[in-house]
């Protein structure tokens, strides 16, 4: 049964076509309204991410370290940690662990702080001693976006007795 104009008491089912563009076109403007604000989410949760798998790599090598009582280094892939990195311990010659490179559009700065654009590569090797220390000072680490972006940056640093630390913000 179909409505028509022609029977005014029956009953019409259905959308019409007005109705249906006027929630397509809401619909739209609402998912351009949200779609920015996803986006920094997004790449604040791969920051973060990031942040925590060097941050962890950081803590297995100390404790790794300590348990085998030998010397344990990470090296990052080709001089850059942002292609990942290997955990050897001393006189192995097969690495503890691999981690493979981080998401695309990452930057991964060393130095002194305050770290600020623009900002250098970081080749440092991290060792530490069979105490769980660092066998030489390390300069800390900032994770941000390569971008011009609003989303945050965690910086790592490792404090005296070989700990790494995390916070959210610059160096």
């Amino acid at each position: 049964m179909s409505c028509s104009i022609f029977k005014p008491m029956q009953r019409c089912r259905g959308f019409t076509l007005i109705e249906l563009l006027t929630v397509v076109v809401i619909v739209g403007i609402l998912t351009s309204l949200a779609l920015p604000s996803y986006r920094s989410f997004v790449e604040g949760m791969r920051i973060k991410n990031s942040s925590f798998d060097v941050m962890s790599a950081l803590t297995l090598a100390r404790s790794e370290a300590i348990k085998r009582d030998r010397n344990v280094t990470i090296t990052p892939v080709n001089g850059d940690w942002r292609q990942g990195w290997t955990m050897t311990a001393n006189g192995m010659v097969a690495p503890m662990s691999r981690q493979n490179a981080l998401v695309a559009n990452l930057a991964l700065a060393c130095g002194t702080p305050p770290i600020a654009p623009p900002y250098s590569a970081c080749t440092q090797s991290i060792s530490y001693n069979s105490n769980g220390r660092l066998a030489a000072s390390v300069s800390p680490m900032q994770i941000g976006s390569a971008g011009t972006s609003s989303a945050s940056t965690y910086c790592i640093s490792i404090d005296l007795s070989g700990r790494p630390n995390s916070r959210k913000g610059n160096c």
